[in-house]
């Protein structure tokens, strides 16, 4: 098989016989069938159908991964796909990460603050085409009062008639690495041996269903 981004796979048999030489030869790849975009109009998340989940490096070699249960948002998709909007507010307090004591201290001052700064908030500025399902995210990250810009790889997934009411549904997994610092989440503590408890960087992952609503431009949270 050869593949290759955008492009429709080649499958082929070959038959590999003892002291005999494969003939050369050029294959063509044909261009991917692209995935329906959505409509334009107004997309809301579906909560029970979208995951914003995180990795984080636990003392230099294990992992942490944890996710946020309360946020709210949506998608105003325009004519042109690349000129619309996505808006996500995250309720910071919602962290979990499966242990309690350490939820506690990733809401408390030394990481999120969530007491002084209870919301985290996405907002995107534009969505750049890269080719086959992949798109680009360009987007401003607001966490612990710091405005960052950030680029999610987009994977979009389609769209369909799917769910308990045959809702017309869109899909996409989007990921990021952020950095702690950039947002002011200065905490450390070191290990004997000068390992870092948590790693300087977090995997962000969205993975995102909407429900299409309306033709009507929404009004995002406050």
């Amino acid at each position: 098989m050869i593949a290759a981004e955008g492009l429709e796979p080649h499958r082929e048999s070959v038959d590999v016989v003892a002291d005999a030489g494969l003939s050369s030869q050029r294959v063509w790849l044909q261009p991917a069938r692209q995935a329906e975009l959505p409509v334009p109009g107004t997309w809301l998340f579906d909560p029970p159908h979208t995951a914003i989940r995180f990795i984080a490096k636990h003392v230099g070699m294990a992992h942490v991964h944890g996710r946020f249960e309360r946020f709210e948002g949506g998608i105003q998709v325009t004519q042109d796909v690349g000129d619309s909007r996505v808006h996500v507010r995250i309720d910071a307090s919602s962290i979990t990460t499966g242990n309690n004591t350490r939820d506690a201290h990733l809401r408390s001052a030394d990481f999120l603050d969530v007491e002084h700064f209870p919301y985290i908030d996405f907002r995107s500025t534009r969505f750049a085409y890269r080719g086959g399902s992949r798109w680009s995210l360009l987007s401003t990250l607001t966490m612990h009062g710091v405005s960052r810009s950030v680029s999610l790889d987009t994977n979009y997934l389609g769209m369909v008639n799917g769910g308990y009411g045959e809702e017309l549904r869109c899909a996409a997994l989007a990921k990021a690495e952020l950095h702690r610092e950039d947002y002011t989440l200065n905490w450390r503590s070191m290990l004997a041996r000068g390992i870092a408890v948590v790693g300087p960087t977090v995997q962000l992952e969205l993975d995102v269903q909407a429900m299409y609503r309306t033709h009507d431009t929404p009004t995002p949270p406050e």
